[in-house]
């Protein structure tokens, strides 16, 4: 398949000084990847950022002929097993994300079953052999799908791609030793240093952390950590999100119920100075920790003096939610103990048969 001049584009360019090395290089010189190929007992190649000069990502395999081999990228560290599939045909398989990924020949595909699949990536081979001269990934379709980490796709294509022509020469032969590799001085090279360590979040921010790491996208749990400024701003924040409809405040313990309170109170204060006026709508649950339910005792003796609740729950809702509305006890019926009295009776003549 012929290549389109105006995508971007890497040429597969060996190093003149280093017959173990090869450039990817684009049509203009810039060198923007180096691939290494380590002398051993076992097949190992390492790609690198030629600009930084950080690793980004080491294949290994028992040989060059394997036909699995396991690639590492670094920062953050990934796992991704490149395995032969086919079997008169090139085919090699891999995964990335939720998708999955096959080379043939001159085409990486991302496959779509049922669906037709999408074309990632292409090359540019002379006839007969795996010997890559040129290669392009196709940005415009690998847009078209919801990809996280699309460099770290790009950097997995293009070393399966270099790992090829290794396997092609093991099969073919080469002016190589028996290692595969020519008897040359390696280019030293470092480790990459360790990035630095972000600065640790505060205010808001770190609220946000917090709720995070819990897991929680509508709740706001409300622990000794952290100002009640900064867990009313950000349950504000929660709430001016127009898919929020309601936002569960809670209680980690009992010491913290007072400042659910406080937490619940300086949000409605907080939508009351910029403007937000709408109607919230708040109901509480207590003591939700508790095994039974509670029992108030109103007698005010030494032996039943008011107890906080151990747990507190507010909801504060957008919208009515009749589910937490507290239910309505009807008003108890009076009955009278007395005996009826008769319209026609006398109430003299009623006590005197009474006392005969």
């Amino acid at each position: 398949m012929s290549l389109d001049q105006n995508l971007y584009t890497l040429l597969v360019t060996p190093n003149k000084d280093h017959p173990n090395v090869i450039d990817l290089v684009d049509p203009s010189g810039v060198t923007h990847y180096r691939k290494q190929r380590l002398a051993g007992p076992v097949y190992t190649i390492e790609v690198y950022d030629f600009m930084s000069e950080s690793l980004l990502v080491t294949a290994t395999a028992p040989s060059a002929s394997s036909k699995t081999k396991i690639l590492e990228l670094y920062n953050p560290t990934t796992t991704v097993e490149l395995k032969y599939t086919g079997t008169l045909t090139f085919r090699w398989n891999f995964k990335w994300e939720n998708f999955e990924f096959e080379w043939k020949r001159e085409e990486c595909f991302m496959l779509r079953k049922p669906d037709p699949p999408v074309l990632v990536a292409i090359t540019k081979e002379p006839a007969g052999r795996l010997k890559t001269s040129s290669i392009q990934i196709l940005d415009y379709n690998l847009n078209r799908f919801d990809i996280d980490d699309r460099k770290g796709l790009e950097i997995v294509i293009l070393t399966a791609l270099l790992t090829f022509q290794d396997t092609n020469e093991s099969y073919h032969g080469s002016p190589r030793d028996s290692e595969g590799l020519v008897k040359t001085k390696s280019i030293p090279t470092l480790p990459p240093p360790p990035p630095p360590k972000p600065p640790a979040k505060t205010g808001v921010d770190r609220i946000a952390e917090i709720q995070a790491m819990r897991g929680e996208i509508n709740e706001l749990t409300v622990e000794e950590e952290g100002d009640i400024m900064h867990y009313a701003q950000y349950c504000s924040n929660l709430l001016q999100d127009d898919a929020m409809l309601f936002v569960t405040v809670r209680s980690s313990s009992a010491t913290q119920v007072p400042k659910v309170l406080q937490v619940v109170e300086e949000t409605k204060r907080i939508r009351h100075k910029i403007g937000l006026d709408a109607e919230i709508f708040q109901y509480v649950l207590y003591d939700t920790l508790s095994q039974l339910p509670r029992r108030i005792n109103l007698n005010d003796t030494p032996d039943n003096k008011y107890v906080p609740p151990n747990s507190l729950v507010v909801h504060l809702s957008k919208i009515p939610m009749p589910e937490l509305q507290p239910a309505v006890t009807p008003a108890p019926i009076l009955t009278s103990t007395l005996p009826p009295i008769s319209l026609n009776s006398h109430p003299e003549k009623e006590k005197k048969r009474t006392f005969i």
